[in-house]
């Protein structure tokens, strides 16, 4: 939860996952040589500076020798996508939901990142989770969304 909200919240941690990157099948096609190599130079769709993954996505670009074109930040990561569905560039977003990401936003899945780890969470204003609904998410989210261990 982010520290400058005046809200007593309590973050609980769903799952974690290694990110892949995605774009539209023509893209996809255009791209030169293997991944990571192919996604240098390439239109790129970046989370915002706001977003807790950015730091570690763009060590891994240095690290890599990738010089993605950013053609847009998004706070907002289901924005993100409906750009990246559009043509706009590619994105990331969490391996553990390809199977979603691919089928709601017509994308493909162009390689994965599996040594940048983004953790999400529920957020409630409650030290344990009570609430039933909660409960229920934090449940699927670790049977059918998150495999623990595997990225």
């Amino acid at each position: 939860m982010p520290t400058h909200l005046n809200v007593r919240g309590y973050n609980h941690l769903l799952g974690e996952s290694g990110l892949s990157v995605f774009g539209t099948r023509s893209q996809a096609k255009a791209l030169p040589g293997k991944f990571p190599a192919s996604i240098n130079r390439a239109p790129f769709l970046l989370p915002g500076e706001d977003v807790a993954i950015r730091p570690k996505l763009l060590q891994w670009f240095e690290a890599n020798d990738i010089r993605p074109r950013i053609v847009g930040e998004f706070d907002d990561s289901a924005l993100m996508k409906a750009f990246g569905q559009a043509g706009a560039g590619l994105f990331v977003a969490p391996t553990a939901i390809v199977k979603h990401v691919c089928a709601q936003y017509k994308v493909v899945e162009i390689g994965r990142i599996d040594s940048v780890i983004e953790q999400l969470y529920a957020i409630t204003t409650e030290r344990r989770i009570t609430h039933h609904a909660i409960v229920a998410i934090s449940k699927a989210a670790q049977e059918d969304v998150f495999v623990w261990g595997k990225h």
